[in-house]
């Protein structure tokens, strides 16, 4: 069995149960010890699972978890890059976009050099400043006022109201799960409200989520799978998940470069 097909045996395991031990994965999966903490270890740094003695957890927690921006920005490197690349070749020069807070957004952030005449909304001081350290002329940054949460989006009546009246050709949206029937979701309720009238405002919604956002649900839905028009995330996500939201949404997935070998 292939390191990627074991990890995805053991990913799974983790999301249903909660934990994974090494003695019960090593008798499951007919493989040394050794092969099983090297797993855990690649899923640790993507940061699917919690290594814990013995094994590891999941870390998901309840809806209303927020991880700061920091905790965030060193999970799925590797993804957030490769879906940054293809949410960049949707913009167009001249364009009028809004990027919501969060680490994917602020990957794509990065990614807008080579874009001229470029317009940009967002509620987030870390993408704003951003763009703002890379000094272009042409490039005009909105930066909403609100409320701070610990992901450092700028949330609350203040930054609704001024989204309410801005009509954007793009809206890349970041989101901290995605799940049937919860559509895409956020823990903070007023980060919820402020990127509903980001959705609003877009001519276009364009969600980036990287994988590991599947089967998370936070507290308040955002917007419903059928209100977006583009999803872009990595070839992580599984392919039940592959199935249904195609049914609701164009889909695009950024591949990704691995260095597992078979063990």
């Amino acid at each position: 069995m292939l390191a990627r097909q074991r990890q995805e045996v053991i990913l799974d395991e983790v999301r249903r149960t909660g934990a994974v031990q090494v003695g019960e994965l090593v008798q499951r999966l007919g493989v040394s010890d050794m092969t099983i903490r090297r797993d855990l270890d690649a899923l640790a740094r993507r940061g699917l699972v919690e290594k814990v003695y013995g094994g590891a957890t999941s870390t998901i927690g309840t809806s209303t978890d927020e991880p700061g921006f920091e905790a965030k920005s060193v999970r799925q490197l590797t993804e957030k890059e490769a879906i940054a690349k293809l949410a960049a070749d949707e913009i167009q020069p001249g364009m009028a976009i809004g990027l919501s807070a969060g680490t994917t957004t602020w990957t794509l952030a990065r990614q807008l050099d080579d874009i001229p005449d470029l317009t940009i909304v967002t509620n987030s001081v870390r993408v704003a400043d951003a763009l703002q350290q890379r000094g272009r002329v042409d490039r005009t940054v909105v930066l909403t006022g609100g409320v701070r949460t610990p992901s450092d989006a700028l949330v609350g009546p203040v930054a609704v109201q001024s989204l309410r009246s801005l009509h954007l050709d793009l809206v890349f949206l970041g989101v901290h799960g995605m799940a049937p029937r919860a559509g895409f979701t956020t823990p903070n309720l007023n980060e919820s409200e402020t990127n509903r009238a980001f959705a609003e405002a877009a001519g276009r919604l364009v969600v980036v989520a990287d994988s590991s956002k599947w089967s998370t649900v936070g507290i308040s839905t955002i917007v419903d799978f059928d209100e977006v028009d583009l999803l872009i995330s990595d070839e992580g996500l599984p392919p039940d998940a592959r199935e249904l939201l195609g049914e609701h949404v164009e889909l695009l997935l950024a591949e990704q470069r691995s260095t597992e070998e078979e063990v």
